[in-house]
Formats: structure tokens, sequence, C-alpha cells
């Protein structure tokens, strides 16, 4: 196995190695953002998570962003790199000039030259995006579009096992309520 393969797939064991031994998400996130921001030689990594109602999307996690660039404003999904909540990767080479991109400006600010934009997606919904920065203009292989895909189907099974584990929780204390109710009812009579 070639050097770079090699760091992709330890890359990649390792987060789906903590997927499966933890149900913390953030954990889970923050750990595929900084793998995937220095495996691949990343300025920065983030996922965004599509907030059905404002049809915004709000961070999950970031690895080499600052505060400044982080609360710059709201992420529109309808505007920022929009095709990505469709379901397709996007790439962009130049991120200061490219209408996709919400905030330009911004952008240059913080030393963004290309920018992709991969889908995590859930049971064939796209539920938010893994974003990919780098510093200096680049164009991505087709391995590395494969590694950041294969790791963004990852981060959507992180946040779907939480959203799952919360359920289950709701439903347990629900439960557990009622047969308080229950309890205490059959006391009382």
């Amino acid at each position: 196995m070639k050097t770079q393969d090699r760091m992709y797939f330890d890359s990649f064991r390792e987060v789906v190695k903590a997927v499966n031994s933890t149900l913390d998400r953030q954990e889970v996130l923050d750990l595929l953002v900084s793998n995937v921001a220095q495996v691949m030689g990343l300025k920065a990594c983030a996922i965004r998570m599509l907030h059905g109602k404002k049809r915004t999307l709000e961070l999950l996690a970031s690895h080499g962003l600052s505060e400044r660039y982080i609360n710059k404003g709201s992420l529109e999904a309808d505007k920022s790199i929009a095709d990505a909540m469709e379901g397709e990767t996007v790439s962009v080479y130049n991120a200061t000039e490219d209408p996709r991109i919400q905030y330009p400006k911004e952008a240059k600010e913080e030393g963004i030259s290309s920018m992709i934009s991969v889908p995590l997606s859930c049971k064939g919904e796209v539920i938010g995006v893994l974003r990919l920065y780098t510093a200096e203009p680049r164009e991505f292989s087709e391995t590395e579009l494969d590694f950041a895909e294969a790791l963004s189907e990852v981060g959507a099974l992180a946040i779907e096992n939480a959203r799952m584990q919360e359920a289950v929780k709701e439903d347990n204390e629900a439960i557990m309520s009622e047969m308080y109710d229950f309890v205490s009812y059959r006391r009382r009579t």
C-alpha cells in the first residue's frame, strides 16, 4: 500500500472505531474533522448540519477555522454551495471569486483558497455537509474525493446514531414517567 493510501486507511479506520465505541457524537465528529484536515493536508475542515426549519447549515465540529470565520453569519443551505444539499460533491477552486460561495470576502480574510463541500447523507436524505478548506488553490484527486465522501458517510452515521440514542432515551424517560405515575396511582387506591 502507498504511504498516502495507508494514511487514508488508518484515518478512516480510526474514525470508524470511534463510531463503534462511543455514542458521543461530538467526540466522533471532532476526531473526523481533525483527521481529515491532517491526513489531507488541509487548512481546515468543518461539519455542518442542516437545520430543516430555517434551512441553515449549523456548525457541529470544526478544525483550523478562526472564531471570526466561524461566527461570520448564518450559512444558508440554498446559497452556500447549494448543489451539495442535492447530494453532489462540489469542488470550488477559487473560493474568493466563485458565486456559489456565500461569504467570499470572509473566505479571503481567513486565507481560504479552495473548498470542497461533501454532502452528509443518511437514509437517502442530505442532512448536512463536510467542508474541506485549503490555503492554496488546489485540484483534488479522485482518491481524495473518495476518501472525503467515505468519511462523510461515517459522519452521517455518527449523527444518526446520536439521534437514535436521544430518541431511545426520551422513550425510556416517558415510559419510566408513566410507570411512576401508575405506581403512584395504585398506591393511592
